[in-house]
């Protein structure tokens, strides 16, 4: 990425960690070495020498370490750790620090292609295991029969309960083409998989045609490409004669602002207002559709709880602007972007840096978007990242409502 290039984009954090998620060296001391680096850390230096009491204290701490600290020190993790701890200090959670190493594996998340075996896993804090929430469609994994509700026990070997999850999704990733041995909890029987990782697609953009002529398009993050992939899906699926369209946002947590935008300029009327983007200083900037529309049909559009940001945006400019009905339950109300910034030492910082408001002016953070038909999942599901259509009561409405009009 280009020196200070910025992509609006945010990552679902409720339920789903990928394979590919890496986390990060918790350190509380050391700005001090990275005040006096060269770099980035220069034009810090101006900001804390309007706070001496910053830098003393530090220094202090500093001072301390090397009078009395019996293990090496790595200064680069000190740095780490410091600069990773000042931006917490914020508390923002959407505000974090990227180190550069990982930026590489931060990137592959947001635009949605990553190796490794297609697994959600999350951690199932009870049994303090680490489950797998569902395989990821036509991934290794998948193919080769692991399924939701599984319980990875070992890597290669290697035990690792629910608490060290992401230790062990760092050893379930590795290069194309080589192969890591899963041993999997099922029912109280041991099965073991060996796996070749894969580049894969996590979020593909995927859609059928349902009784009635109803178009279905479904996809779970807003990456790179996904709007081109959502109007080929439309143009395939106009080509078997749909004459209305569910969109499901269910569980889609977001990701790049501009897909979403795009997605809005395929409905929208043009020069249609899609979003107010307001920045700290109250700025805002207006981002309008530029086409027209290429979909003119009854649209509805599935939420639930863990529809976020991205997700939010095309919702809530459709909705205000009576392009679609909104079937499901209340959105999860993230309502601010984040801009990520790649700074001149290869790290980054992903900064909170605007709010938005949906084409009425209606600000939804920490609010949501409540549907125009309130609908619940009934309490036999359990995962409502694999919902069985028979169970599928916010499916269901959104068909009965595209078949009324």
């Amino acid at each position: 990425m280009e020196e200070g290039k910025k992509i609006k984009t945010y990552k679902i954090v409720m339920l789903v960690i990928l394979v590919a998620f890496v986390t990060f060296l918790v350190t509380s001391i050391g700005m001090y070495q990275y005040f006096t680096n060269d770099g980035f850390g220069k034009k810090l230096v101006a900001k804390a020498e309007e706070n001496e009491e910053i830098v003393d204290t530090l220094d202090q701490y500093r001072k301390i370490i090397d009078k009395y600290y019996l293990g090496d020190i790595d200064e680069e993790k000190l740095k780490e750790g410091a600069i990773k701890g000042y931006v917490a200090g914020l508390g923002d959670e959407y505000t974090e620090y990227i180190p550069k190493d990982d930026m590489e594996d931060y990137m592959a998340d947001i635009t949605g292609d990553f190796v490794g075996v297609g697994i959600y896993m999350v951690q199932d804090t009870d049994a303090n295991r680490i489950m797998v929430l569902s395989p990821i469609k036509g991934g290794p994994a998948e193919k080769a029969g692991i399924q939701p509700g599984d319980y990875i026990t070992a890597v290669d070997g290697v035990q690792y309960t629910g608490d060290q999850m992401t230790e062990a999704s760092n050893k379930i990733k590795g290069e194309e083409g080589t192969t890591v041995k899963l041993e999997v909890l099922r029912d109280g029987e041991t099965l073991n998989f060996e796996l070749t990782r894969e580049n894969i697609k996590v979020n593909p953009v995927e859609g059928e045609v349902l009784e009635g002529n109803i178009g279905y398009i479904e996809f779970s993050s807003f990456d790179e490409g996904t709007a081109d992939e959502f109007k080929a899906k439309f143009e395939e699926l106009q080509s078997q004669g749909i004459t209305s369209l569910i969109i499901d946002l269910r569980n889609n947590g977001g990701g790049i602002v501009d897909e979403a935008l795009d997605i809005a300029n395929y409905i929208l009327d043009k020069d249609s207002v899609i979003l107010y983007e307001v920045d700290k200083n109250n700025n805002e900037e207006v981002e309008k559709t530029t086409d027209n529309p290429i979909i003119n049909m009854p649209i509805v559009i599935l939420t639930n709880e863990n529809t976020a940001s991205s997700s939010e945006i095309l919702a809530g400019a459709l909705k205000d602007h009576g392009k679609a009905t909104i079937v499901g339950t209340k959105t999860f109300g993230k309502g601010v972007i984040q801009q990520l910034l790649t700074l001149p030492d290869g790290s980054g910082l992903k900064i909170t840096a605007e709010k938005y408001l949906t084409p009425n002016r209606t600000e939804i953070n920490k609010v949501g978007i409540e549907p125009d038909e309130k609908v619940e999942l009934p309490d036999t599901v359990t995962n409502v990242l694999n919902v069985d259509r028979n169970e599928d009561t916010q499916l269901q409405k959104a068909i009965e409502v595209l078949n009324r009009n």
